[in-house]
């Protein structure tokens, strides 16, 4: 493929992930001028691809409303990948809010499969399980979701409408690191602009998200993976444990993931070492903060290791309580 077609196949990318591009933006994305920007969208529009002008203060190029996605070929092995993400995406509840978007895409495959293969796609479909049922729970709009995704590819500030989990509305600047997948719900990492502090938001609570303009450095540091899941381990609730439990690392993360709970690690900077102390059964500090503390009871007996409750003493209280009905029960005739 030479270059200039690539670079016009690029333009289309941009354009298909929403919103209003400059002509000064996607000249720097393309690595041309303005003029031949230009006339790359001149081709487009040869190849009735609805490109429209924008003018304005914050004017460019943006596709019409309602563009669809031109015929695309898929050979066996890719549609058997794509069919099989739509399962696994339907099983795990990580779909956008148009349900039958993922059944009708389905159909639309495999009427097209050669018998053979929908032979096959049908025995796999009918041996495999799953551990877990279907999400039940809100999903992103598929807008935001691909909004979202180009600002952090690109680095690009967005702009949210977002409602948090006390029904409360807020616009805000995010500087998206990531968006992860964790526990059936997509959530995008990123700083809030406004008071330059790392911030997670479920993205099925966004209601709208419009690119700006500008760009940001990428962060230093954790991924947005672990910066998920420390905002999980150190969010505000209404309870702070803090335990010391004997044991290695692994058995501690096997009933305390770090979604959950913020464990003591050895010291950065000799990994050997380290490797080795984090298989090492010695007295540990873990941390963590919970709304309730009714389920912890369980999960300290299940880790079957020694333990000692430093605070609340609600929660000691608790684990005697809980101590006390396990030895009535095995008491019983």
């Amino acid at each position: 493929m030479s270059r200039p077609t690539a670079r016009v196949l690029t333009l289309l990318e941009l354009l298909q992930s929403g919103g209003t591009r400059t002509v000064a933006e996607l000249a720097e994305r393309l690595g041309v001028e303005g003029r031949t920007v230009r006339r790359y969208v001149d081709q487009l529009i040869d190849l009735d691809v609805p490109v429209e002008s924008v003018r304005g203060r914050y004017g460019g190029y943006r596709l019409a409303p309602g563009y669809r996605l031109p015929p695309l070929m898929f050979s066996d092995d890719e549609a058997l990948a794509v069919l099989l993400g739509l399962v696994a995406g339907r099983r795990t509840g990580l779909t956008t809010t148009q349900h039958t978007a993922s059944e009708t895409a389905s159909a639309k495959i495999r009427r097209v499969l050669p018998k053979h293969i929908a032979r096959r796609l049908d025995t796999l479909l009918e041996s495999l399980a799953f551990t877990e049922q279907p999400g039940e729970f809100d999903t992103p709009d598929a807008g935001i979701l691909l909004t979202l995704a180009d600002a952090v590819r690109h680095r690009r500030p967005v702009s949210i409408r977002y409602t948090d989990r006390a029904a409360r509305p807020s616009e805000r600047t995010l500087h998206a690191y990531g968006i992860v997948a964790h526990s059936g719900r997509w959530y995008v990492t990123g700083q809030d602009a406004r008071i330059g502090e790392d911030r997670t938001f479920r993205l099925d609570r966004i209601a709208d998200a419009r690119a700006l303009p500008g760009s940001f450095e990428a962060p230093v540091g954790p991924g947005p993976a672990q910066r998920l899941l420390s905002a999980f381990a150190t969010a505000e609730y209404r309870h702070e444990v803090t335990l010391r439990i004997h044991g290695t690392v692994e058995q501690i993360r096997a009933h305390l993931p770090a979604a959950v709970a913020s464990l003591e690690e050895p010291e950065p900077g000799h990994e050997p070492a380290a490797a080795q102390d984090r298989a090492t059964e010695r007295w540990r500090r873990v941390e963590l903060r919970a709304e309730r503390l009714d389920w912890l009871p369980p999960v300290l007996a299940a880790l079957d290791r020694p333990f000692v409750i430093e605070r609340p003493d609600e929660l000691r209280d608790l684990v005697t309580a809980f101590a006390d009905r396990l030895a009535s029960y095995a008491r019983r005739a």
